[in-house]
């Protein structure tokens, strides 16, 4: 019985031991530094076996398959946005190194609103190799979206709450 009871204690100090590892695997950089590294991933400036953004995490999986996770910034949400007239794919976490969208290197007019009329974003954007424009946002937020490209528009709303994708592929301009 005692060596059952020593045996328990071992194994659940193994556990807590795990769990404390699992916990420190996640890196903290600065914001600038995490904002740094997403670009060069969806410029292709830098290259992995994979990299993907949550609401949360940079998760990066190297060529060797060791995973590195990033925190991402606390106040600010990462989303990726494809527009497209007649390709797309279905996506929630957004790959900064598999998603590929229609609409590559084009200008496209875009206004943003947050859900108490502030404009966030009026600007002319133009999407990246990957046919994706990514924005840095509030979390926590509801926003309305337009986007004109030539006489085509759409015009949506997105969140950017902890449950929300990163990933936003439905915006078809008509």
């Amino acid at each position: 019985m005692k060596h059952k009871l020593i045996l328990a204690l071992v194994m659940s100090g193994s556990l807590l031991t795990a769990c404390a590892q699992e916990e420190e695997a996640v890196k903290k950089i600065e914001a600038t530094e995490i904002k740094e590294m997403v670009q060069d991933y969806t410029a292709r400036n830098i290259t992995a076996k994979s990299a993907s953004i949550t609401a949360t995490q940079l998760v990066v999986t190297n060529n060797d398959e060791e995973k590195e996770v990033y925190e991402l910034p606390k106040e600010e949400f990462f989303v990726s946005i494809a527009p497209y007239i007649n390709e797309t794919h279905p996506c929630h976490n957004h790959s900064l190194t598999g998603c590929q969208g229609e609409l590559v290197k084009e200008e496209f007019d875009i206004y943003i609103e947050d859900e108490k009329g502030n404009v966030v974003v009026n600007e002319t954007l133009q999407t990246g190799v990957n046919g994706f424009i990514d924005l840095w946002l509030l979390r926590n937020q509801t926003y309305q979206i337009k986007i004109q490209h030539g006489s085509k528009l759409v015009e949506s709303e997105f969140s950017t709450f902890d449950k929300d994708g990163t990933c936003i592929t439905t915006l078809q301009l008509t």
